[in-house]
């Protein structure tokens, strides 16, 4: 079933090729839309397991749901995580 999940700190078009890149074997198609704040991505999920994959996944990249409740150190964390994939996704 396709989902869509609001995310917090992705930025651009290269936020969008790191996401779509690291999510692509175990999602498929992974689409990002860069018109909505918070962003939305929408993903095919298959059942609660694969959801908790996917967000695991998404925070390690620098990306949380805009529903996780954050510290204020984690939020920090996050969002210097989440320069680094964007940066990659630049280069790549």
């Amino acid at each position: 079933m396709n989902k869509k999940f609001k995310v917090l700190n992705i930025k651009c078009g290269g936020c969008a090729k790191t996401v779509s890149e690291a999510l692509k074997k175990d999602f498929g198609e992974v689409k990002v839309d860069l018109e909505q704040e918070p962003r939305v991505v929408s993903v095919d999920i298959k059942d609660e397991e694969h959801e908790k994959l996917f967000r695991k996944k998404m925070r390690g990249l620098g990306y949380p749901m805009d529903d996780e409740e954050l510290g204020v150190f984690t939020a920090t964390g996050l969002k210097a995580k989440s320069f680094v994939s964007c940066a990659v996704g630049k280069m790549s």
